[in-house]
Order: structure tokens, then C-alpha cells, then sequence
């Protein structure tokens, strides 16, 4: 499998179905008038928390995500709805807005659901527009354009319990002992280079445990995996330190314990102070005087309590195990949010007119919203769309600016001549 923790993906909902424009035909109906009916809504983009996806590679294959349209109204009949489109994204992703880097929520629990794009609104009819001094309207409304985001995935990992270590530790076969995990363990020195996610059920208890690739010297600043793994740490609980007592390049395991320390405290203090348990591995290849020493000295050089195991032959597993379980009960779980809630959206309805050479540019997503659904080529259109421009305040804005009879007037993607009246 291959792994991938962060995705540019680019998301857009379905505009709205445009209005009818019609009116009463039948023979019964001896002064028929407006019935246009309103258009379809455009589909959605809905991110869902699943626990069966595991990684974002998936969206190496797929980067952009379009929603269904709303269907158009015809005569009196409205539009059908636009289908939805549900992208399913792993259990603990953050969503940031790929521009400003702001996190838009965090997918942290599964099933969670969250509305990236909402589809736009159906155009109305004519019979919409139906008053005391507007009795046949000759207009409908077109749809809503719909909503393009570009988003950043960013995956970290969430589990009660991390193993962390340097390469070939051993953290690979302790999480295939106490879990049913199964990951790639080599009898030659090797790393793993992908996390593995264990369930473990010990003592009436339940626990997640990701084995996490191996850090080096230097882990802090990025080098090897680097930060592509230390933030996935940030989301465990309880630190489980894996020590090879053995190792194949001869080094002192005590030292290799505070290599590994250092690391973690210049990536961050508050993950550094996480609870921690310091497992001495594979201890059935050394001679059990020798494990002695060395559990003797990682005592004398941490507070933290040491168990002496072997995850090949199961050696201490129950102790160690037990300890976990103790650990994990008497940690408060952090909150798995940075984000509970999503980022409010902000308020459309704000709207600025700037002059620029040959004429004012009016800016505003609800203006903007406005003009993409108004029928530029119908003469009623616009002189409704001119009523509407005048209660907003942007006629008034603009003659207080110094607009003239004619002069340019740009509004979204669309050209007007300004005028006082229409």
C-alpha cells in the first residue's frame, strides 16, 4: 500500500436549473397568465469521516470533484435537484483552504460529515415574480453558479497508543503480537516507511496502537520522514518508546533512547510531555544478565517505567501490556479536534465600489451572485435587476462616486452603462 497524508483537491458543487419563463395555455383557462415553475438546486460536495479509508491516495488519481447541475424548470414543471457527490475521506484529515491555509474542520470522528460546496439555488419562474403592479412577467431567474474550493488534505493519524523508536526497533513485530495487525517485517535491517494501525483487546479493554516509522537524528528538522511522521504522533495519548537492545550497528541503546527524546522535545514540548512507557525489545537474543544492565541504566536515565520484552516470543508482553492499559486509564484523552466546529462562513452580503480607468468596478459575491442569475437579454429582466441594484444602495454609491450618464460600469463578468433610471 502506499502511503499519502496530503492532497491538493480541487471541489466544485452544481449550479441551480434556471427558471421558466411560461404561461397558461389551456382552452379552460380563458385569461391564462404567468406559470413558470423554478429550477433544480445544484448537488453538493459532502466530505465523510470513514474509517475504511486509510490513506488520501486515492486523490492522486482524482483531484477534481464536480457535483451535478440542477435541471432547468420546463413550463410549469420544476427542475430536478442536482445529485450530491460524497467524498469519503480518513478519520482524523484536516480540510484547509489551499490559499490561505486556514483550516476549514477537521474529519475527526468517524462518520462525520461536513458540506465543502453547497450546490447553487434553482433560478425562480416568472410566477415568482407575479404582483399588484407586475401581473406578466416576462422573465425567470437563471440558477446559481455553484461553489469552487481548492482544499489541502492533510492526514494525522489518530490512535490511543504510538510506537515510536529509531528504525528497526522492533516496532513492527510488537504491533503484529499484541494487535491483528499485519505489517512488513524483514529478518535483514529494514524500516518501515508506511504506519500501521492495530486494534489491541487486553483486560476487558480496547485500544488503538499505530506503529510509526522509524526517526533519525535530525527527525525534528525534517530530515528522513521527518515532520511527514512526528505530527501523526501528535494525536496519540500514551508513547510507547521501543528500544532495540541489540542493535545491528552496534550503538549504545541508552544513548539511542536519548536521541530519540531530543527529537520529540525539539518538534515540540507539549508532545514530549505526553505519559510514556519505554519497552527494552527483543531481549531473547541477549543474555538475561546483560538485559539486567541495561534495564538498570534506562532507569537511572529516565523517570519513565521500563519493561523488558521480546516481541518475537511474547517474552513480558502481559506486564507490559497491563501497564499500557494503566497508563492509558489514568491519561486524560486530549481532544481530538483542533477544529470542533467548521469555519463560519463569512457573510456574502458585503459589497465595495472602486473607480478604475473608463469607469467603476462594483465587487461582492452576493452582487456578483445577482448578475450571474439575472437574463441580461431580456429588457424586464433588467429593469427589475436595476430596481433591485437601487435598494441595495449601489446606484446611490455609484452617483456619490461620480458615475455619469453611460459610463462603464462592471460587475462580475458583465458590462453596463450606468444609469439613474431604466
Amino acid at each position: 500500500m502506499t502511503f499519502l497524508d496530503e492532497a491538493v483537491v480541487e471541489f466544485t458543487s452544481g449550479s441551480g436549473g434556471a427558471g421558466s419563463a411560461s404561461f397558461h395555455r389551456e382552452k379552460h383557462v380563458p385569461r391564462g397568465g404567468p406559470n413558470g415553475a423554478d429550477g433544480g438546486r445544484g448537488g453538493d460536495i459532502v466530505l465523510v469521516a470513514d474509517g475504511h479509508v486509510r490513506t488520501l491516495f486515492d486523490f492522486t488519481q482524482h483531484r477534481r470533484f464536480k457535483a451535478e447541475n440542477g435541471i432547468e424548470a420546463v413550463g410549469n414543471k420544476d427542475g430536478r435537484n442536482g445529485k450530491s457527490i460524497e467524498v469519503k475521506v480518513p478519520v482524523g484529515t484536516l480540510v484547509k483552504d489551499a490559499e490561505t491555509d486556514e483550516v476549514l474542520i477537521d474529519m475527526a470522528h468517524e462518520g462525520m460529515r461536513y458540506t465543502i460546496c453547497k450546490g447553487g439555488k434553482g433560478g425562480f419562474g416568472n410566477l415568482h415574480y407575479v404582483s399588484s403592479v407586475r401581473q406578466v412577467p416576462t422573465f425567470a431567474q437563471k440558477g446559481a453558479p455553484g461553489e469552487t474550493i481548492v482544499v489541502r488534505l492533510e492526514l494525522k493519524l489518530l490512535a490511543d497508543v504510538g510506537l515510536i523508536g529509531l528504525p528497526n526497533a522492533g516496532k513492527s513485530t510488537l504491533i503484529s503480537r499484541i494487535s491483528a495487525a499485519k505489517p512488513k517485517i524483514a529478518d535483514y535491517p529494514f524500516t518501515t516507511i508506511v504506519p500501521n494501525l492495530g486494534v489491541v483487546s487486553f483486560a476487558d479493554t480496547t485500544f488503538t496502537v499505530a506503529d510509526m516509522p522509524g526517526l533519525i537524528e535530525g527527525a525534528s528538522e525534517g530530515k528522513g520522514l521527518g515532520h511527514q511522521f512526528l505530527k501523526h504522533v501528535e494525536r496519540t495519548t500514551v508513547l510507547v518508546h521501543v528500544l532495540d537492545c541489540y542493535p545491528v550497528d552496534e550503538s549504545d541503546p541508552v544513548e539511542n533512547f536519548r536521541l530519540v527524546e531530543s527529537e520529540l522535545e525539539q518538534y515540540s514540548e507539549e508532545l514530549a510531555s505526553r505519559p510514556r512507557i519505554v519497552a527494552l525489545n527483543k531481549i531473547d537474543i541477549l543474555p538475561a544478565e546483560f538485559v539486567e544492565e541495561l534495564e538498570t541504566r534506562l532507569k537511572q536515565a529516565t523517570d519513565y517505567p521500563v519493561y523488558s520484552i521480546s516481541g518475537v516470543t511474547g517474552a513480558n508482553i502481559k506486564e507490559f501490556l497491563h501497564e499500557v492499559v494503566r497508563v492509558l486509564e489514568a491519561t486524560p484523552k486530549k481532544p481530538l479536534v483542533d477544529v470542533l466546529t467548521p469555519l463560519e462562513r463569512t457573510d456574502d452580503s458585503s459589497w465595495e465600489v472602486v473607480e478604475i480607468d473608463g469607469g467603476f468596478q462594483v465587487s461582492g459575491k452576493r452582487l456578483e451572485r445577482l448578475i450571474a442569475m439575472t437574463d441580461l437579454d431580456n429588457e424586464e429582466a433588467l429593469r427589475y435587476l436595476h430596481r433591485r441594484l437601487q435598494r441595495i444602495g449601489v446606484i446611490q454609491r455609484l452617483r456619490e462616486m461620480g458615475a455619469e450618464e453611460g459610463q462603464t460600469v462592471l460587475i462580475g463578468k458583465a458590462e453596463f452603462a450606468f444609469s439613474d433610471h431604466l
